[in-house]
Parts: structure tokens; C-alpha cells; sequence
């Protein structure tokens, strides 16, 4: 079955009541919602508070969910809507990773290398955060997200030139950030 057909599905069903259709788009979308909020917020225990108000917001607007769009996009549209009131009510005030980063299961073998990866992860994510809002909401959605251009044109409202623009200026904020000699951590992230 089309992964859009099933999921057109469940929010009819949800609309009748069955709170199990929403949680199977809750569970389908709930690594993806959590990564665009850990990624705009800087913050795991921000990100699960985030993670939960969107699903919330979602359940709540699914009424006005058209069926014309894929359901993620209008998902990570409200959830990015609500980051940036987020951080806009704290004022760019700007958060270093915490430990939580340790607790996310790794594929990297031994504490040696978990050490250096996370390390290069706090760097890019340190970098991320130093970006302004606006740039960083379509260098998440595209990097992190592999949303297309026109994928995030649904997503912020923008134009397709802007979103090149903005994101044209976001790796060359992020590769000054990170200097010529780390310029290889935001490769290897944007590609991990």
C-alpha cells in the first residue's frame, strides 16, 4: 500500500475517534519530529518537550491536514513553526549540547571514537546554533531532513530562491564557524 494512501487513512480514522491511527502516525514520525526539534532547539530534553506540543498541535489541526500534501511535510511545517516560536521567545539564547548525547545509541565502536564523534557532532550542532533562525530552519529540513527545495517551499512559505539563498549563506556561516581546518565535520554530518 502507498505510504500516502495508508496514511490518508489513519488520519480519517482519526478523525472518527480512533486514537490508535494517530498513534501510528505519531510512531512513523516520531524520530523525524524529534530530530528537527533537537536540531533547531540544541536541547535533548527542549526536543522531547517540542516532540510532544507538535504531536499535540498536530492531533488537534488534523482537520485541516490536506490531503493533497504528504502528511510529513504538513507535519514538520507546524513542527518548525513551532521551533521558531520557541526560540524566538528565548531570545537566541544560545545552548551548548548536554550530556544527552551520550545516551543515544551509537554504531561507532569503542569510547575512543564515540568520544571524537560526538565531539565533531557538538562542533557542527555548536555552529548550527550560532546561525541565525531563518537559516537554520532550511539547513535542517535539507540536510537533516533531505527535504527537497520544493518539500520546504511547503514547509516555510518560502520561495525557492530565498530557500537556495538562505541556504547558500548558511554553509558559508557554518564553514566559518567551523574553519577551514573543521570544514570536514559539517560534511561529514550533513552526510551521516
Amino acid at each position: 500500500m502507498d505510504q500516502q494512501v495508508e496514511e490518508i487513512g489513519w488520519v480519517d480514522q482519526a478523525l472518527r475517534g480512533d486514537r490508535a491511527a494517530f498513534g501510528q502516525l505519531m510512531h512513523r514520525y516520531a524520530g523525524a519530529v524529534y530530530n528537527l526539534a533537537y536540531r533547531m532547539l540544541g536541547n535533548a530534553e527542549d526536543a522531547e518537550d517540542a516532540s510532544q506540543e507538535i504531536f499535540l498541535r498536530a492531533y488537534t489541526r488534523l482537520a485541516s491536514f490536506d490531503r493533497t500534501r504528504k502528511f510529513s511535510t504538513w507535519l514538520l511545517s507546524i513542527g518548525s513553526n513551532y521551533c521558531i516560536d520557541r526560540l524566538r521567545r528565548r531570545r537566541f539564547a544560545w545552548l551548548t549540547l548536554d550530556d544527552a548525547a551520550y545516551a543515544l545509541p551509537s554504531a561507532e565502536p569503542g569510547p575512543e571514537r564515540s568520544a571524537l564523534s560526538h565531539e565533531r557532532r557538538e562542533r557542527v550542532q555548536q555552529a548550527l546554533q550560532r546561525l541565525p533562525e531563518n537559516y537554520r530552519l532550511v539547513t535542517v529540513l535539507r540536510y537533516w531532513h533531505d527535504l527537497s527545495y520544493e518539500e520546504i517551499e511547503r514547509v516555510t512559505g518560502l520561495p525557492e530562491s530565498t530557500i537556495k539563498t538562505r541556504l547558500h549563506r548558511a554553509r558559508h556561516m557554518l564553514a566559518a564557524a567551523l574553519g577551514p581546518e573543521e570544514q570536514m565535520l559539517w560534511d561529514t554530518e550533513t552526510t551521516a
